[in-house]
């Protein structure tokens, strides 16, 4: 069941109007949460739904147990077991066959001398979805029951509910524990929602996913990245998928956001207009933003982060990276991007360091920023062929046609205006002011809720007249 499809509208305003309905009855009014929440999941594959229950009581049995532990010794024995186990798991669903096939090449080349065909041994089992965001959300509530962050020990309703909740269950963002286990507690109050703002988030995340990702990913990108030599537009490809990957995740956060906006519950700001950032730093303070804290809190600074010297901060660093590439994917593209990530990290690290010593007046000038900007989106457009590219085949074939496109001088043939106008508005998407949109919302907020809601559903159907037949799964569902 995709966000933007009829049933899923049917399901969420159904679901929308007996959650407020009900909401005075705070046991009930989450339970029925829960309920909906595990339907949205079943429309996928039922199978899985105990799958989902085991490991959400799993890891509400491991939190109560670290909260009421004895001693610190025993908290972190049980953190680690517990943590050991959600790792597991995931290892088996998401790097079965990668592990496999990996040390099944790596015996036949030490054996037989011969070039491995890379087959597997086992096949994977088939991969729950959303199994990595599942996993995320349980050793976040482990970690903040260890860290005392908690301020109650969690029922067992509120943490399947916390790990299943329909409008982050799939891609996120990522919840802690700790922020959104409160507001299970709180009387859900009508008069606090902010309609008119998640309206506008549902609106926008519907455009930039309908008509923007969608056209780009159709229409441009897949024929860049279908594994096929002397492809036609490879540069212009390579610049879609930057702003398809970016108008799809971020237009599912934006939806995921309002439409939680208007059950009542607040989820945390996954972007803000990464495009702009100035250096790869400020990037990931501004892509995924839930899972660049998540992997600063629970992983970089658990390591070591900053604080044992410069090599330890820059060992740090690569280690995290590294993983979290490899967390987005069982593959060794996957592990390349994050380590290209690490390094670019590390440089910014050194160059940060170096820059500390002088007194470059240049480098406060606007055009420096410019620049900044110009170049960090370019090392960011080229991590992301490794990131899109199906194999480590298919990326250097990429990266080959781009070579041939710019040789030859084809840059520029038969180049399609129309997905040149979706990359330049996905761009545009970033350049807008906050204050901006803040205007609008206020604007369109003053309006009497008949004519708000009039407005609402006459943008959404030019989205559905303009957007492309079918919709097409969200990127970060296979993650």
């Amino acid at each position: 069941m995709l966000f933007p499809t009829l049933e899923f509208a049917l399901f969420f305003f159904f679901v929308l109007g007996v959650s407020w309905t009900i909401y005075q009855h705070g046991k009930l009014h989450r339970f029925f949460l829960l309920i909906a929440s595990y339907f949205f999941y079943a429309c996928w594959n039922w199978r899985y739904c105990l799958l989902l229950l085991i490991l959400s009581a799993c890891a509400c049995l491991c939190a109560r147990l670290i909260l009421h532990a004895t001693s610190s010794q025993q908290k972190k024995l049980i953190l680690t077991l517990s943590i050991s186990f959600f790792v597991l798991v995931l290892v088996y669903y998401k790097y079965t066959g990668f592990l496999l096939s990996n040390f099944s090449n790596l015996i036949t080349l030490f054996f037989w001398g011969s070039k491995p065909d890379g087959e597997l041994l086992l096949s994977s089992p088939l991969l729950p979805l959303g199994i990595s965001f599942i996993t995320f959300h349980a050793i976040s509530l482990l970690l903040d029951a260890y860290r005392k962050k908690l301020t109650q020990t969690p029922s067992l309703m509120n943490v399947l509910l916390y790990v299943s909740f329909f409008p982050q269950l799939i891609a996120g963002p990522i919840l802690r524990a700790s922020h959104f286990l409160p507001q299970l507690e709180r009387d859900r109050q009508g008069e606090h929602i902010r309609i008119t703002r998640a309206g506008f988030l549902i609106v926008l995340g519907l455009f930039k996913k309908v008509i923007l990702a969608n056209y780009l990913g159709t229409e441009l990108v897949d024929g860049v990245f279908d594994g096929s030599e002397n492809t036609k537009q490879t540069l212009l490809g390579i610049y879609g998928y930057s702003i398809q990957i970016f108008c799809d995740f971020s237009g599912y956060t934006d939806i995921a956001i309002g439409c939680a906006l208007l059950l009542g519950y607040r989820f945390p700001l996954n972007f803000r207009n990464p495009y702009i950032a100035t250096s790869i730093q400020d990037f990931w303070r501004r892509w995924h933003i839930t899972l660049s804290t998540w992997l600063r809190d629970y992983l970089y600074i658990p390591m070591g982060g900053s604080k044992g010297g410069l090599y330890r901060t820059l060992f740090c660093l690569m280690m995290t990276m590294v993983i979290g590439g490899l967390w987005h994917g069982a593959g060794w593209q996957f592990i390349i991007w994050g380590a290209y990530h690490g390094l670019l990290l590390v440089l910014h690290r050194l160059w940060s360091q170096f820059a500390q010593t002088k007194d470059w007046a240049w480098r406060k000038t606007k055009w420096w920023k410019v620049l900044s900007i110009v170049l960090v989106f370019h090392w960011v457009t080229l991590g992301w062929i490794w990131f899109r590219a199906a194999n480590m085949q298919d990326a250097l074939l990429v990266i080959q046609n781009l070579v041939a496109e710019i040789a030859q001088n084809r840059v520029f043939q038969d180049l399609d205006l129309w997905a040149l106008l979706a990359i330049v508005l996905g761009l545009a998407l970033q350049m807008i002011p906050n204050q901006w949109r803040a205007v609008i919302e206020r604007t369109v907020g003053r309006l009497p809720w008949l004519i708000q809601g009039v407005l609402m559903a006459a943008c959404i159907a030019l989205i559905e007249y303009f957007g492309p037949i079918g919709v097409a799964p969200f990127i970060y569902f296979q993650f």
